[in-house]
């Protein structure tokens, strides 16, 4: 079992919440959060809705953090979940499949799902380093992800993202424009300067 993987449900959890909306207002939600992952689910509560949410905020406070550049508190903010929802190692075998190591397959929804999480990006996090965890840069969106390029480029959390101008990009291009328009205004005049100085250049040399 690929414990690395369980960074994934971070992630998704983090990006319930966007600056258009919150996706994950209602038991529903939470139960499509959940559905491809029914060893994490069973009856669910206005209170294990709270405590996910709670949870959610706790996540992207590492990812911001990170993302500041503040490591240590980055750290500090993953080993408290770790401390505060320690993992429950356990051979499990279902749906045909040989015994395999699970985590937590009991506690609240919250406490397993936090377990798994915090080990997931702890884990990551271990191997390739805090920097990879990264908040979208485009404009109006604030997803987080864990970047997986070689020479750790990602900066948008998808190519949708990535196509879309951002803040940066559009206060630069006036200016870009604006030398470019000094630039070609001032080209004739330039070029009548260098047609004049090969006249006399000329002129000069009959003498």
């Amino acid at each position: 079992m690929d414990l690395a993987s369980y960074a994934d449900l971070a992630i998704e959890l983090v990006n319930t919440h966007d600056s258009q909306a919150d996706h994950l207002r209602d038991l529903e939600a939470l139960r499509d959060l959940l559905v491809i992952r029914p060893h994490l689910g069973g009856r669910l509560t206005h209170r294990d809705l709270d405590a996910m949410r709670e949870l959610r905020a706790q996540l992207r406070g590492i990812f911001v953090s990170a993302v500041a550049g503040d490591e240590e508190d980055a750290i500090d903010k993953l080993n408290t979940l770790l401390m505060q929802h320690p993992v429950h190692p356990q051979l499990s075998g279902h749906d045909g499949l040989r015994w395999h190591l699970h985590l937590n397959e009991g506690g609240s929804i919250q406490d397993r799902y936090a377990a798994w999480a915090a080990m997931g990006l702890a884990i990551k996090v271990s191997d390739r380093g805090l920097d990879r965890l990264g908040i979208c840069r485009a404009d109006g969106c604030d997803r987080v992800f864990f970047d997986t390029t070689a020479n750790k480029s990602q900066r948008y959390c998808s190519d949708r993202c990535a196509g879309r101008p951002s803040s940066v990009a559009a206060a630069h291009h006036p200016a870009r424009t604006s030398a470019r328009a000094t630039i070609d205004a001032a080209a004739p005049a330039q070029r009548r300067l260098q047609g004049d100085a090969r006249k006399t250049e000329i002129r000069d040399g009959g003498q």
